[in-house]
């Protein structure tokens, strides 16, 4: 097949969701043309929302056509993909595995701008596309091409042992994902959040226990804890969480945010912790994030919104107040 023409959607230097077309000559022999079916929405879209780029980075979708070369997949196989598309596969960090640090890496929003997971279709190399396991539905695995790879990979790759007892700030995008990620680890999961109004959620995805943090001085919470996973869209107060973790312990600020990451020096100094920089999963972790969902019964809450400029528009527009609970999920007409 040559001159494929498919419709994306782009941001703008006004915010607004534009409509357009992006065309390939034909599919290269290690790649892949996927149909999308499904594509989530998350908050690093956001940032991206007024650059002249096809936007989406979590998207799933059906096979419809692969490259000469292509042999891990065949027509009709559903595939997703997260933020890397392409590493040079050469370098050190390539040669171990830690593709996502290759420094020529192509990933969202620097390289492929011309097309991603808010479109009808899109044209990928196999090697950077992922298999859904049958037991995950196309609209649940969405969320996790991004979401639950950057969770999982912090805990994984950084020690998170069963019995550990791990702490997650914020029940939202993230962390309602990194509550059941935990849980399921066997961890002793820990959440704090502004109001008691998730307490019962929060229990019900695998916390074992529930802090409201809004208007306190101090937290009283027993025995501290090991690993602290920040994933609020705002950095916390530290005075507040640094006096529950232990020696030794690892603060883990896994959300995208503006400006420094300023913590008190004498805490970090004299309890020996850690903060730990974490991206998104190479592909060898992303793998083991979906089997792990997939046996585990690991499943994000979503909303569905339709996959069209005004959908797209909706679906952010309620993300940016707040309003969305707790991946959007944006679905193709059948």
């Amino acid at each position: 097949m040559t001159g494929i023409d498919f419709t994306v959607f782009k941001g703008s230097s006004t915010g607004q969701i534009v409509e357009s077309k992006t065309h390939k000559e034909s599919i290269k022999p290690d790649e892949v043309l996927l149909k999308i079916t499904h594509a989530g929405l998350c908050g690093t879209d956001m940032h991206h929302k007024t650059s002249d780029m096809v936007l989406g980075h979590e998207g799933v979708g059906l096979v419809q056509q692969v490259g000469s070369q292509v042999t891990s997949f065949k027509v009709g196989d559903r595939a997703g993909w997260g933020y890397l598309h392409n590493s040079c596969g050469h370098c050190d960090e390539c040669l171990n595995a830690n593709e996502m640090f290759c420094p020529e890496r192509a990933m969202y929003a620097t390289a492929n701008t011309d097309q991603g997971a808010f479109a009808s279709h899109a044209v990928w190399k196999a090697a950077f596309l992922f298999h859904i396991p049958d037991s995950i539905t196309s609209s649940d695995a969405a969320p996790l091409m991004c979401a639950g790879a950057t969770v999982f990979n912090a805990m994984y790759l950084y020690n998170v042992r069963p019995t550990d007892r791990v702490a997650i700030v914020g029940v939202g995008g993230l962390g309602h994902i990194a509550i059941q990620f935990a849980a399921k680890m066997g961890c002793e999961v820990v959440v704090f959040s502004g109001s008691e109004s998730k307490k019962e959620e929060a229990k019900s995805l695998g916390a074992s226990e529930f802090y409201a943090t809004k208007g306190a001085s101090k937290l009283e919470i027993g025995k501290p804890v090991k690993h602290l996973f920040v994933t609020t869209s705002q950095i916390p107060d530290w005075n507040l969480f640094l006096p529950v973790l232990a020696p030794n312990a690892t603060i883990y600020p896994i959300t995208v945010s503006e400006g420094n990451l300023a913590i008190p020096h004498i805490p970090l100094v004299s309890k020996g912790l850690t903060i730990q920089g974490s991206f998104c999963a190479s592909r060898g972790v992303h793998v083991k994030m979906l089997r792990f969902a997939a046996v585990n019964g690991i499943k994000p809450i979503t909303q569905e919104f339709p996959l069209t400029a005004e959908g797209i528009e909706e679906a952010m527009a309620k993300l940016e107040v707040g309003k969305v609970r707790y991946r959007a999920v944006l679905v193709a007409g059948r």
